[in-house]
């Protein structure tokens, strides 16, 4: 009990930690580039309370790495709509509660008829209400606005590109690990299933991975995090080739394996449900590709030319061969199938283009299979 204890406190401990060390970055952004907005259009611009510049500031970088250009944008365009929607009914129907509601519901509809995202209908009924609120007492209102809101995007921007730019390869690797390990995990578990016939270590893979989405989305956003920073921060600029490239064409063919593998996995539970005839070779064809997921992991995050991994997957599909050439059962047929799609799909994860990718599991499978 105590040992359990212990364990858990550590694993809580450790969590905070690596929340700290993976937000720490974005912290010191937020405070570097609010501070940057206050003091450029306070002492620059002579803006006596610029209130709004640093909440631009930090909400541009509260938006998901990759995003923020676009968030800049949304702010800007929802100030905009919401200081159009506030001037023209606040002349049209004056002030008072009811015209408050009045203006706030037109300015939300009216940014969704503009086809605009969240941020934009916050922006633009936030800043209706301090056009209606206002107005009647602080003149020249929509200007300092509009200023305030490039002031603040600008110092995010400032900060994120030159100050303290992110490291593009840290964060993708951060990203993918989890995903890739996942997927290891689920395809080792599916194998274990199979040697065992266990249904139900089976069936716990399945539902595991049909769970993706968070790990596939963490994945995407580091990437499209990782092409902004390469973009905007000259530091980062040395990434835009090679490896950063590398991993940009890698996030479509691992989406591709974690659906492919998620089919190979149903099928695996049905083919231990209906007590198919299993070849020994199967469950090791599925062991080699979650091998070959893991080494694709280690070989990215070491910047590594991935051969091992191409090499693992070229195993399991040789071994997917045996065990079709041995004879297997409708479902294992399907197995056998996916085996080779999702060898196919780290192929190109890895690098390869889909053409090459698609021979080599042909000239691995047929060394075993006669056709």
């Amino acid at each position: 009990m105590v040992e359990h204890a212990t364990d858990s406190l550590l694993a809580t401990v450790r969590d905070r930690v690596n929340r700290v060390r993976a937000g720490g970055v974005v912290a010191v952004q937020a405070g570097l580039a609010a501070s940057l907005a206050w003091l450029v259009a306070n002492q620059v611009l002579r803006n006596p309370d610029p209130v709004f510049a640093p909440i631009v500031a930090v909400g541009t970088l509260a938006a998901s790495v990759g995003q923020r250009v676009r968030r800049i944008v949304e702010l800007i365009l929802g100030v905009g709509l919401g200081v159009a929607v506030g001037d023209l009914l606040l002349a049209a129907v004056g002030t008072g509660l009811w015209q408050l509601g009045t203006i706030v519901i037109l300015s939300i509809l009216a940014a969704l008829v503009l086809g605009g995202s969240a941020a934009v209908v916050l922006q633009s009924a936030s800043t209706a209400v301090l056009i209606a609120t206002l107005s009647p007492s602080v003149g020249n209102l929509e200007v300092p606005r509009f200023v305030d809101a490039l002031v603040g995007g600008a110092a995010a921007l400032v900060v994120t590109a030159l100050l303290v730019p992110i490291n593009p390869l840290r964060v993708i690797n951060r990203a993918a690990g989890p995903a890739l390990d996942m997927l290891a995990e689920q395809l080792n578990s599916t194998a274990e299933a199979l040697e065992s016939g266990d249904i139900g270590r089976a069936e716990l893979a399945m539902e595991r991975l049909r769970r993706n989405k968070a790990e596939l989305q963490a994945l995407t956003d580091a990437v499209e995090g990782a092409k902004e920073s390469t973009t905007l921060a000259p530091v980062s600029w040395r990434y835009r080739r090679g490896i950063l490239r590398h991993y940009a064409a890698a996030a479509e063919p691992i989406d591709r394996a974690m659906r492919n593998s998620g089919t190979l996995i149903r099928r695996a539970v049905t083919l231990i449900e209906d007590g198919e005839h299993m070849p020994a070779a199967l469950n090791r064809a599925v062991q080699a590709l979650g091998d070959s997921v893991s080494l694709l992991r280690k070989e990215f995050a070491s910047g590594r030319e991935p051969a091992e991994a191409r090499e693992r997957a070229r195993d399991a599909v040789r071994l997917a061969g045996v065990a079709y050439e041995a004879g297997v059962g409708f479902s294992g047929s399907v197995v056998v199938a996916q085996v080779r799609t999702t060898a196919s799909d780290i192929f190109v994860a890895s690098g390869m283009p889909q053409v090459e990718a698609n021979h080599n599991v042909r000239a691995a499978f047929y060394r075993n299979v006669a056709g």
